[in-house]
């Protein structure tokens, strides 16, 4: 995802900086299974998806869904950080591209690490981390849910590069995550997350306490494969069960029925908005 949640510079700068991607995944529990919540049946696509920074023209939309390539689209659905307006972006527009036949991928791109390079928005801090994954659940919850995105969907948290061999930093990213996460279950919504295998995927993928992380995955790395198995490096058993999404191309000019759109290519095999 390229501009979509701070700025396209922004983006590749941090991600060179931390290092070439390398996977990394893990998976808690099926979120379908908390005590004394009845949850709606989980509604997930496998295919492909792509990501764009502004949701696209309802025509655009229309004209892509017709040429049968992508089956899903990942939106913007709020979030200090997030990096395009969305004129386009309306419960209207999400009705129509969902009838046409689009699955839709709901982003929220929340406060950022304490020790990430550039300016943010909304940045984590120590003291403030759990506060802020709340009150960010609760406004990402707010936000999909304005767009027809109903209890039971999945809302992925993005979180963008930092060096995750600083301690410190780290411990309050996880602290903000398991809070949003929390959150977004009291309200009878699926927590999902995206960020680098490199850095941020990978510290929720290789974290020792595996309470509260998100069910679901969303993993940049940039080879170029349309999957979500035979690239993911880690444990075989982790993010299964339709638990996973992989970005694996940036920046692609694309026309498809005489619309041009740049997007973010994904392998998808996770959960969806239920719109």
């Amino acid at each position: 995802m390229s501009k979509h949640r701070l700025s396209r510079t922004g983006r590749y700068i941090a991600w060179g900086a931390v290092g070439a991607a390398v996977v990394a995944g893990g998976v808690v529990m099926a979120q379908t299974s908390m005590a004394a919540t009845t949850w709606p049946a989980q509604r997930t696509f496998t295919g492909r998806a792509f990501d764009a920074c502004a949701a696209p023209s309802a025509a655009a939309m229309k004209a892509w869904r017709s040429d049968g390539y992508y089956g899903a689209a990942a939106v913007y659905v709020g979030g200090r950080n997030r990096g395009c307006a969305q004129p386009n972006l309306t419960a209207s527009w999400v009705k129509t591209v969902s009838a046409s036949g689009w699955k839709l991928v709901p982003i929220y791109v929340g406060a950022q690490p304490p020790c990430r390079t550039g300016t943010s928005k909304e940045k984590i801090t120590a003291a403030t981390a759990a506060a802020l994954g709340a009150s960010d659940g609760n406004d990402a919850v707010a936000r999909a849910a304005a767009l027809g995105m109903k209890a039971g969907s999945a809302v992925y948290l993005d979180m963008e590069s930092y060096d995750i061999t600083n301690t410190s930093c780290d411990n309050a990213v996880l602290t903000y995550v398991r809070s949003f996460t929390k959150t977004l279950r009291a309200k009878t919504y699926r927590a999902g997350y995206y960020g680098f295998t490199s850095s941020s995927a990978k510290a929720v993928a290789t974290a020792t306490n595996r309470t509260d992380l998100p069910g679901n995955l969303w993993y940049a790395l940039y080879d170029g494969k349309a999957t979500t198995t035979t690239d993911w490096p880690w444990a075989a058993g982790l993010y299964t069960d339709h638990s996973r999404g992989h970005q694996y191309t940036v920046n692609s000019k694309e026309t498809r029925k005489g619309y041009t759109i740049t997007v973010d290519r994904d392998a998808w095999d996770g959960p969806v908005a239920i719109v």
